[in-house]
């Protein structure tokens, strides 16, 4: 496990590109909409919530992009990631189980890889320090 805990900015590298790649829907809305959840953009406020959500989304890629080359931070960065990816599922299973045929279902099974990588990394390298010697 230690060559997980060593090699795991790689990883955290992949999942924020993926992850990234969510800014899709700021700049097209009803692109991410339709490939996401089979739904048209109807004009009004779902424009600006789908942007926003898309930004933020985009946001958490480039925190865990950050995070991959910032050790200091890391921590951090998979909590909120998981964090906002687990809400993410949840929601989807529970109130949009009929999107689990479009892209929100590839996005929740990606989404469970990436909260399990999340864990096993906080716990493996939770493990690692404190098998470190004390100087």
């Amino acid at each position: 496990m230690s060559k997980f805990v060593s090699n795991f900015k790689w990883i955290m590298l992949i999942c924020g590109l993926l992850t990234c790649s969510m800014f899709l829907g700021l700049f097209s809305p009803e692109a991410s909409l339709n490939s996401n959840f089979g739904e048209p953009l109807v004009t009004g406020p779902e424009n600006v919530v789908v942007r926003g959500w898309s930004a933020l989304i985009g946001l958490t890629g480039i925190m865990l992009i950050y995070g991959a080359f910032k050790p200091a931070v890391r921590a951090y960065s998979l909590v909120i990631a998981g964090i906002s990816k687990t809400i993410f599922v949840i929601l989807v299973l529970s109130f949009g189980s009929q999107y689990m045929s479009f892209g929100a279902g590839t996005a929740v099974i990606v989404d469970i890889i990436m909260i399990l990588l999340f864990v096993l990394y906080l716990l493996f390298s939770k493990s690692a320090e404190s098998t470190q010697p004390k100087i």
